[in-house]
């Protein structure tokens, strides 16, 4: 496979998951953009990787339109989609404010849209493109603990599911990929606030994390983005609108 002549953009893709992706897509050739808010956390991976920098908060419009204006113009079309910039953070309902819900979709899911929205312009004008969407294994089931990100990224997955609806027969799909628990800079957080909420030791809550998926260990971000670089082989034309589980086995 080669994806030479294709432009990629990836939104939080500094770090983690969107780090991985950019990596193995540009390791077919690909020209890509990497997004988020921390200018020197882009550039650092982008002078190792040979990948391209643009600042762009994904809550804010304008950041985002303007953001995918300028590598379009340095770059040429985005055909590669990968709206990724997300955050992960649990809290009970009774504690949930409306400034965290807001915070949480304004991220995972308005990002994913706006971003999703500017990118489709390149792929209407070019007859070609991948949507590559990262929600969770928490769009497909609930999260004990995390129901403003669960409802956040069950609302990814039906965006996704909509847009395939809308654009069947065109040549670009749109996908979900749903990861379990990824080795990233997320899990040590995840394992305090266990820690903090519980009272469980360190082993004691990394045992909880690591016990959730079904295989008994943690996903790497490599993983996650080999089955991004299925999504945009040659043939994967017919698979549109899916929500794909990268878990380990069946939840």
């Amino acid at each position: 496979m080669s994806l030479t002549g294709k432009h990629a953009l990836i939104t939080g893709g500094g770090t983690g998951i969107g780090l991985g992706i950019a990596k193995a897509l540009a390791g077919e050739g690909a020209q890509v953009t990497i997004t988020g808010r921390r200018a020197a956390v882009l550039e650092a991976a982008a002078d190792e990787h040979g990948l391209f920098a643009q600042v762009m908060d994904v809550m804010d419009e304008a950041s985002v339109r303007d953001g995918i204006a300028a590598a379009v113009a340095a770059r040429g079309p985005v055909q590669i989609c990968v709206p990724n910039a997300g955050i992960a953070e649990g809290r009970a309902l009774h504690k949930t404010d409306m400034e965290f819900w807001r915070t949480m979709m304004a991220t995972n899911l308005d990002g994913a849209f706006l971003t999703i929205r500017e990118s489709l312009t390149s792929m209407r004008e070019t007859d070609w493109g991948r949507v590559i969407a990262v929600s969770s294994i928490a769009g497909l089931r609930g999260l004990k603990g995390a129901p403003t990100y669960t409802a956040s990224k069950h609302g990814l997955i039906g965006l996704i599911k909509g847009l395939a609806a809308d654009y069947l027969g065109k040549p670009y799909t749109f996908n979900a990929l749903c990861p379990a628990y990824v080795d990233t800079e997320i899990v040590p957080s995840n394992i305090a606030r266990i820690m903090e909420r519980t009272g469980m030791n360190r082993e004691e809550a990394e045992k909880i994390v690591i016990g959730a998926n079904p295989h008994g260990r943690l996903i790497t971000a490599d993983e996650v983005a080999e089955a991004a670089l299925w999504l945009c082989a040659p043939h994967s034309g017919s698979v549109n609108g899916q929500a794909i589980q990268i878990a380990g086995g069946e939840f």
